[in-house]
């Protein structure tokens, strides 16, 4: 599917909790390749990637308000279309809530919010030790990144992906302070009850063994959103199945967003 005939030009692409924008692997080209015409940008949250000496901030406005300024800062201009995993998905809904006229549409990715699912549901309670082992000090970059995969993907772990997420880990640690404090943000936010007014996308992944896929399901229910949901990726989703996501994501243009011309998609 090419979406040749959509008015989409700025993508902005957000990672979840320590992850950063080297993390998204191929999916901005594959996202890109369906329209040439547009410009897909992948930003970091403080505390992250290239961002992190920064402090990670406590409010999750305040890393949507992080990622305006950043891109205020590289001269890109509104609309953005945002696809956003987990942590980087309540990002993109703080933003849109708070600044909707900045936002033509968000794709929610295995994402959780505190009003619509448990605390057991938006974190599974298998996870709390292995999370709480990784957050500690001295945590070796090789290991912590082996068990995120182990986590986050339902494919069999590559000896290639580990060592480039390894790479990541060591060139731009996330600090133990950090981590916490981006969970605490993301165990916190509160979103309002009532939908921002930007189209939204929800995707989930069935199998997912970090977060209950039924998040995603009620927060696309109560919110009467667009949905879709893979069978057996893992939280992940981008890295385990992109080409889906893409498709996924060309359906719901073709359905929610304004076309340029009246041809088929």
């Amino acid at each position: 599917m090419v979406w040749k005939d959509i008015v989409v030009s700025t993508w902005v692409l957000l990672r979840g909790l320590t992850r950063e924008r080297r993390h998204w692997g191929d999916f901005p080209e594959i996202l890109k390749r369906q329209d040439c015409d547009a410009a897909v940008y992948t930003i970091d949250l403080p505390g992250n990637g290239g961002l992190n000496a920064q402090e990670s901030p406590l409010q999750v406005s305040e890393m949507a308000e992080s990622c305006r300024h950043q891109l205020r800062e590289l001269g890109i201009a509104p609309p953005y279309y945002v696809v956003a995993m987990s942590l980087g998905a309540m990002v993109a809904v703080a933003w849109a809530t708070r600044n909707p006229e900045e936002i033509g549409g968000c794709v929610l990715i295995n994402t959780s919010l505190r009003p619509f699912s448990p605390f057991h549901h938006r974190l599974r309670p298998r996870n709390y030790l292995k999370l709480a082992s990784l957050l500690l000090p001295g945590c070796d970059p090789h290991f912590r990144e082996s068990v995120i995969l182990q986590i986050t993907s339902n494919r069999p772990i590559s000896p290639e992906r580990l060592s480039e997420w390894t790479d990541y880990a060591r060139q731009n640690p996330v600090s133990s302070r950090n981590a916490l404090r981006q969970l605490l943000a993301a165990v916190r936010y509160q979103p309002p009850s009532a939908k921002p007014l930007p189209p939204v996308l929800v995707l989930c992944s069935r199998q997912d063994r970090l977060v209950d896929f039924r998040c995603s399901r009620t927060l696309a229910a109560r919110w009467h959103s667009a949905f879709a949901e893979h069978l057996s990726a893992g939280h992940d989703l981008p890295l385990d199945d992109a080409p889906w996501v893409a498709e996924q994501i060309g359906r719901w243009l073709r359905d929610s967003i304004p076309t340029r011309l009246s041809g088929n998609l």
